[in-house]
């Protein structure tokens, strides 16, 4: 496979996406490494990260990186220590690609803190792409029967969405307040309300809002609306410091806001008293561990979670990305491969 070329979308200048950093260009076929499958891709998430990474808010790991960490696909070859995987085996690529393993964070459980930790779409090659790889260790095995088209949001949107909700210590039968109604919360909102939660959401976007209600929210307002009732934990979606405050005040005594996104705008000044006192909680989410996918992917099963999703070919991947930043979508946008 050394030899061979593909079609992939590459970073070429971060900047806004009006301005067209994605370049589509022509690669090598990556070589797997030892422990590494090559992956087929058919389908492709569209992840707010990969708007940070093409618009510069995340600091360049890899010139011209093709972004993409929602991946569905086959496996197409292995690297020569690789055993239990198959040509043709479907398998899931996350944002998560590799740790080492060894530090202290990794020893307890937590390898979402690795120092050393390497990320999908941004220090490796992703998925708006022909091809890809992964470590055989981080490649999920993924539910039969689901379409590559509904798995590929549950990728990092739905494995972030519910390490965000473990993050939220939200209480059982518990009144969750969820800021933000993109690709994660409304994944993150099915599992709440399944395991018996109230749910109420605030979103700028009407069609966002609908859906919400759709999906058993018990209610559904503006982003900066005061919540119906008190919370016992909120969630941060949207990338808005500003509404950090406003979330804050919503919470009963002993609240917990949880901010899931990796990028913030700047957070203003909070009021002691009014925002932090009777021991309210400020956590943030980072990535998230294998564990948290697995008990995931598990939840997709019981619960019958599912995406809603708006599918692009793989050669408009800039115009999703346009559509996100805009809001033109409710749900997720999923990139299907034609460039092959």
């Amino acid at each position: 496979m050394a030899d061979r070329t593909m079609r992939a979308w590459a970073v070429t200048e971060p900047g806004p996406v009006e301005s067209e950093p994605l370049r589509l260009v022509t690669k090598p076929v990556p070589v797997p490494g030892p422990d590494e499958l090559l992956v087929r891709v058919r389908a492709c998430g569209v992840c707010r990260t990969d708007l940070h990474v093409a618009e510069g808010d995340l600091p360049v790991h890899r010139p011209w990186v093709t972004p993409g960490h929602e991946v569905v696909g086959v496996v197409a070859g292995a690297g020569a220590a690789v055993t239990g995987f198959q040509p043709g085996d479907r398998v899931g690529v996350a944002w998560l690609r590799r740790t080492d393993g060894t530090c202290v964070h990794c020893v307890r459980g937590s390898e979402n803190l690795c120092p050393a930790s390497e990320y999908t779409g941004w220090d490796a090659d992703g998925g708006y792409a022909e091809y890809t790889t992964v470590p055989t260790g981080f490649a999920y095995r993924l539910p039969p029967g689901v379409p590559d088209v509904a798995l590929a949001p549950l990728l990092c949107a739905g494995i972030i969405g519910y390490r965000a909700l473990l993050r939220a210590a939200l209480p059982p039968g518990g009144r969750l307040g969820l800021y933000g109604f993109g690709g994660s919360a409304h994944l993150c909102a099915q599992v709440a309300v399944a395991q018996g939660a109230t749910v109420h959401v605030m979103t700028r976007d009407p069609a966002a809002r609908r859906l919400a209600l759709e999906l058993g929210a018990a209610s559904a307002a503006g982003a900066y609306d005061a919540a119906p009732e008190l919370l016992d934990s909120a969630i941060l979606f949207a990338p808005v410091g500003d509404l950090v405050p406003v979330a804050l005040r919503a919470l009963d005594r002993g609240g917990v806001l949880a901010v899931a996104g990796i990028h913030l705008s700047d957070i203003p000044s909070l009021r002691y008293e009014q925002e932090l006192f009777y021991e309210k909680e400020l956590r943030s989410v980072t990535a998230n561990t294998r564990a948290d996918g697995r008990e995931f992917l598990e939840l997709v099963g019981r619960h019958g979670v599912r995406a809603t999703t708006h599918s692009y070919p793989l050669s408009q991947a800039p115009q999703a990305l346009r559509d996100l930043k805009a809001g033109r979508f409710d749900g997720a946008a999923v990139l299907l491969n034609d460039l092959s």
